[in-house]
């Protein structure tokens, strides 16, 4: 198990995605902080760990993410590993697109991940350990239609995190991120999104539907020792849709 002992908090871990990168960290031993804005959700995927607690969480909000790390070090007495996954997914023509909008999605996407790296990094770098990894989007190779405000956001996550890493890695900590394709996911089922799978799966050297188990090893692999000498960088798991 690659992650016996190590904490790890995993944003909007209460569905999809983040529910399975919850999952596998767990498989791989470490106690999991499940932090989401659907407390519901948090506590239910909590509940199916071995050692994990649900902490109702908007990432928008300072107050709320200080009380996330606080609570995570005083339940588990540190901080090891924090998955920035939680976002808003869009479906909104250009036109569509106004100064609200687009502030309120970039204060979860962007200024979300802001806020949780800055809380998190103080007791990783006490401890000279950790492991941040932020969830990007191929859609920023891809420029998907319908989702500029959500791109801007995710495009500015990796170079936050090529910066971050810069500034963190003589502390111990690395940066990285992982860019999944298309996934099927329950917020994916339920959006316009689903209608493009089968043209996103024409488009992948793998031929079939992603989901959210096959981003999870990725994630997991970046937030162990394994990881140690990687960083500020993007690992774009999409099933070869978009090749580098």
């Amino acid at each position: 198990m690659k992650l016996k002992d190590r904490v790890a908090i995993v944003t909007g871990g209460g569905q999809g995605i983040g529910a399975a990168i919850a999952r596998k960290l767990d498989a791989e031993g470490a106690k999991v902080v499940v932090a989401d804005r659907n407390a519901t959700g948090a506590e239910k995927v909590a509940d199916g760990l071995q050692d994990a607690v649900a902490m109702e969480t908007d990432v928008s909000s300072e107050a709320d993410v200080a009380a996330l790390v606080d609570g995570t070090v005083e339940r588990f007495g540190k901080l090891d590993v924090l998955v920035n996954n939680a976002a808003i997914v869009p479906f909104k023509p250009w036109d569509e697109i106004d100064f609200a909008e687009w502030r309120r999605l970039l204060s979860v996407n962007l200024d979300g991940v802001f806020l949780t790296c800055k809380a998190s990094e103080v007791p990783m770098r006490e401890a000279g350990y950790g492991r941040i990894v932020n969830m990007v989007s191929n859609t920023i190779m891809a420029g998907t239609p319908n989702m500029a405000h959500y791109i801007a956001a995710k495009a500015g996550v990796m170079g936050f995190t090529r910066g971050l890493a810069t500034e963190l890695g003589k502390h111990g900590i690395t940066v990285n991120a992982v860019a999944p394709g298309l996934t099927e996911t329950e917020g994916t089922l339920d959006s316009p999104h689903k209608e493009a799978f089968d043209f996103v799966q024409g488009l992948q050297a793998i031929p079939r539907r992603a989901v959210a188990d096959d981003i999870a090893p990725t994630v997991a692999f970046l937030a162990s020792e394994e990881a140690g000498w990687v960083t500020g960088s993007t690992i774009v798991v999409d099933g070869g849709h978009t090749r580098h």
